[in-house]
């Protein structure tokens, strides 16, 4: 890149000149680089209008436009510059496909297809106030909270950590351009992170189904009808078909360990403020070291034991490991649990509860059908999924009230 700027092939906008930093801020960046700490991201495109130059444009008054090492809140994503590069294109031109983006900085026209000048550098100071909101913390950690609020509390509830990112920008359309009041913002994102979540809605093409949702914000001009917007989406998804049919029948039928479904099911606990099965502290206290580590203090129980059900003679891994199959419990009971069969080990803990209501409550989060512990596999597989959907169905509307 030096070589390129020597030799004049790489050129600095007009736009950016007047912002040059000290020498002793140049050499701080130079030693971070060594040491390979983050140092933020230029951004180059192909000037239409100049024959064989590039323009660099970057932030040169933010010292480092980066939150990882800024944020106390890393335990939901690290994000990096291009992420945040796309979320500042999201808000500044309410454009997810980058094809579009780049044409847009270079000052074309998408309509008529001309290049201007003007325009190149208009377009290119929008971008540049959007990167400022972007990377402004307090609006991070207040987006976070929505997501908290949401019930996802560790970055490793998450299938596609593209959500967080392209929900972000709903956040901030909705924080920056409608200024809507935070209580109220809250409310609507956390709404409309539960349903991306729990669909996948960006697992698969993310990038076209980011501009599809964004294009129905282009002509919208005031909160209301942003919020209307948001809000039809997500009962369009949320009918109630979704939660009798699709949900129980197709999203919990499976044995994938990173189900966006069995994730939305451990926020739901997270907002219902459930206990652990068989414990006396929160899932959300509990899951404090996350889902994926080493000895975390909660673990995933199959409440029909892996070993009991091959003694029964189901040995397919994919039955086995049902998302029906499994349960929050603190790792000293799924220790002593083991290989027991259900109607074995229940009546122990089940004694922990002299109340009968504290134990239905119990039922109740954790989806267990009436004597599931003498119930055929396949059976009790296909009422716990009902009884998990309904949990989240119960748990999204409590975001939503």
């Amino acid at each position: 890149m030096k070589n390129d700027i020597d030799r004049g092939s790489i050129g600095l906008p007009d736009i950016q000149r007047p912002f040059v930093w000290k020498d002793t801020k140049v050499r701080d960046l130079f030693d971070s680089m060594y040491r390979g700490f983050p140092v933020g991201y230029l951004l180059l495109w192909t000037n239409g209008n100049v024959d064989g130059i590039r323009q660099i444009g970057a932030d040169g008054k933010q010292k480092n436009p980066n939150l990882n090492t800024a944020s106390a809140f890393n335990y939901i994503i690290q994000p990096n510059p291009d992420q945040m590069l796309r979320v500042s294109i999201g808000l500044a031109f309410r454009r997810a496909v980058l094809k579009y983006v780049y044409n847009i900085l270079r000052g074309k026209d998408l309509e008529t297809g001309e290049f201007d000048i003007e325009r190149r550098e208009i377009q290119f100071k929008r971008l540049k106030i959007a990167q400022e909101k972007v990377l402004d913390l307090t609006n991070w950690h207040e987006y976070l909270k929505c997501i908290k609020q949401a019930g996802y509390l560790k970055g490793d509830m998450l299938s596609a950590k593209t959500n967080i990112i392209y929900v972000y920008i709903m956040f901030l359309i909705g924080r920056v351009e409608f200024q809507i009041e935070l209580s109220e913002l809250r409310k609507i994102i956390s709404k409309w992170f539960f349903m991306t979540a729990l669909t996948g809605r960006y697992s698969s093409s993310p990038e076209s189904q980011m501009e599809q949702d964004l294009s129905l914000l282009r002509n919208v001009t005031n909160k209301q009808d942003f919020i209307h917007v948001l809000d039809q989406q997500i009962y369009n998804q949320f009918t109630n078909d979704y939660w009798t049919i699709t949900l129980p029948n197709n999203s919990l039928a499976t044995s994938s360990p990173t189900s966006p479904a069995m994730y939305a099911y451990y926020a739901s606990l997270n907002i219902l403020n459930a206990v652990g099965l068989f414990s006396t502290m929160k899932v959300s206290d509990l899951l404090q070291e996350g889902l994926r580590a080493k000895k975390s203090p909660l673990e995933i129980h199959h409440l029909f034991p892996k070993e009991y059900l091959k003694k029964k003679g189901i040995t397919d891994q994919q039955q086995i490991n049902q998302i029906a199959n499994y349960a929050l419990v603190e790792w000293s009971d799924n220790i002593e649990i083991s290989d027991k069969a259900p109607f074995e080990y229940l009546p122990k803990y089940v004694e922990r509860y002299s109340d009968n209501e504290e134990l239905s409550q119990l039922y109740y989060w954790h989806a267990l059908p009436e004597n599931w512990q003498n119930m055929e596999y396949s059976e009790f597989l296909q009422k716990r999924r009902v009884l998990i959907a309904k949990v989240i169905k119960d748990a999204f509307g409590k975001i939503s009230n």
